[in-house]
C-alpha cells in the first residue's frame, strides 16, 4: 500500500526571530493563514488515503501539528525526542511503516516547500510510486526542472533515461551546492536537475539499503519500530547524518543494488530556507518592498518588512533600501538584505547574550 510521511522536524533558524525553537518555520501560518505544513498535507489530497499520511517532527511540535492537521490520526504523528538529522527520520519512518505493513510504499515529502501547480506535482509523484513499485530495488528521488544557475540547492546530474518510463532517469551523481559558474553550467547543459529531497521507496527496499550502509541505525530503528516504549532510549544513539551522505550517494555509486533514480518535477518550486526565499513569497507594494503585515515606508525601497504584532502596530521606515525589518512580539530584526543568511549566526549570539528565551 501508498503511505506519504512529512518531514517536518527542521527549526528553521534562518527565518528567526519567525521562527525559534518551539515554533518552527514549517508551523507558521504566514501563506493566507496557512501554514507551510498544511499545504504539504493540502497537496497530498486524492493521491493516499488520509489515514496513509504521516508526519515526522519533533516531540515538542506533535501538538501543533495535531491542531494544524486535525485529520490526522493520533498514531499517525511520529514524535522524535530530538533531531538527528534527515537519515534518521526516514529510517525511524520506514521500519514504523514496515513493521504495520511490509509491503509499504513510502514517499518521504518535506514540510518547508512551496509546490506550484499541485496538479504537476501530484502526477510526478505518482509516477514515482510506479518506479518504486515496479523497479526491484529502486530509490526515488525528485528532481527539480531548474529555472536559474541557483547556487542554493544541491543538484542531480542525470544519466540514462529507464526503460518503459519516459523522462525518468537513473541519477549518475549527487553534486553539493555549486558556484555561479558551475551552476550556469549546470543549466545550459541540460543534464542536471535540483535535489528536492523528496524520495520514494519500499519501506524494505530502504531498510536493506540501511544493512548494508548503516548496520547500527537499521538495527536500531527496528528496535524502536518493534518496542516503541525504547524510543527516548534508543533514539538519541542514532548517528546524526543526512539521508543523502548516507544512503543516495554511496547507493547512486553502484555496488549495494539499489537502483537511484530520478523523477522530474517541472513545477514552481521554492524551498523555504531563508528570507530571500521568503521575500518571494509575498506581495510586492508600489516602492518594492516585500511587506507581510501593517507598515508604512518614506523613501524605502526593495526591503523585506514582516509585521506579526498585528493591526495595532505598525512597521515605519524612512530612508532605507534593501533591508530586512522583521517584528515579533519578543524580538525584532533589523539586517541589510544581503546579510540575512547570517542569521543562523546571530542566533547564537541572542542565546548567549540575551537569554535562551529569545532564541
Amino acid at each position: 500500500m501508498r503511505y506519504v510521511v512529512i518531514m517536518a522536524g527542521g527549526s528553521g533558524t534562518r527565518l528567526w526571530p519567525l521562527s525559534r525553537q518551539g515554533r518552527p518555520k514549517q508551523l507558521l501560518e504566514l501563506f493566507e493563514g496557512q501554514s507551510l505544513l498544511r499545504q504539504a498535507y493540502d497537496r497530498l489530497v486524492g493521491v493516499v488515503p488520509a489515514d496513509n499520511v504521516l508526519v515526522c517532527t519533533g516531540r515538542m511540535y506533535a501538538a501543533d501539528v495535531a491542531r494544524q492537521i486535525p485529520e490526522l490520526p493520533s498514531g499517525n504523528i511520529l514524535g522524535e525526542p530530538e533531531g538527528r538529522d534527515s537519515l534518521n527520520a526516514v529510517a525511524w519512518s520506514a521500519a514504523e511503516l514496515a513493521h504495520r505493513d511490509p509491503d509499504a510504499v513510502v514517499a518521504m515529502l518535506t514540510a518547508d516547500q512551496v509546490i506550484r501547480p499541485v496538479t504537476e506535482f501530484q502526477q510526478a509523484l505518482g509516477v514515482a510510486f510506479d518506479v518504486a513499485e515496479t523497479v526491484p530495488g529502486a530509490l526515488v528521488t525528485l528532481g527539480v526542472v531548474p529555472t536559474a544557475a541557483h547556487t542554493g540547492y544541491g543538484y542531480l546530474h542525470r544519466g540514462q533515461e529507464l526503460d518503459g518510463f519516459p523522462g525518468v532517469c537513473r541519477v549518475a551523481e549527487f553534486r553539493e551546492k555549486p558556484s555561479r559558474e558551475v551552476a550556469e553550467k549546470y543549466l545550459a547543459s541540460g543534464e542536471y536537475w535540483w535535489n528536492a529531497g523528496m524520495f520514494v521507496w519500499r519501506a524494505a527496499t530502504l531498510l536493506d539499503q540501511l544493512d548494508r550502509l548503516q548496520p547500527e541505525t537499521a538495527a536500531t530503528v527496528r528496535e524502536i519500530a518493534a518496542h516503541p516504549d525504547q524510543l527516548d532510549r534508543l533514539f538519541p544513539t542514532l548517528r546524526k547524518i543526512s539521508v543523502d551522505y548516507a544512503v543516495m550517494e554511496p547507493a547512486s555509486l553502484g555496488g549495494t543494488g539499489a537502483t537511484v533514480v530520478g523523477v522530474p518535477l517541472n513545477v514552481e518550486w521554492k524551498d523555504v530556507g531563508g528570507f530571500a526565499s521568503l521575500a518571494e513569497l509575498f506581495a510586492t507594494d508600489v516602492d518594492g518592498n516585500v511587506v507581510n503585515g501593517r507598515s508604512v515606508s518614506l523613501d524605502s525601497s526593495g526591503c523585506l518588512l514582516v509585521n506579526e504584532l498585528g493591526p495595532d502596530h505598525v512597521i515605519a521606515t524612512i530612508g532605507l533600501t534593501d533591508c530586512l525589518v522583521v517584528a515579533t512580539p519578543s524580538a525584532t530584526l533589523v539586517a541589510r538584505l544581503s546579510d540575512s543568511e547570517r542569521v543562523k549566526e546571530l542566533v547564537t549570539l541572542v542565546r548567549n547574550r540575551a537569554g535562551a528565551e529569545f532564541a
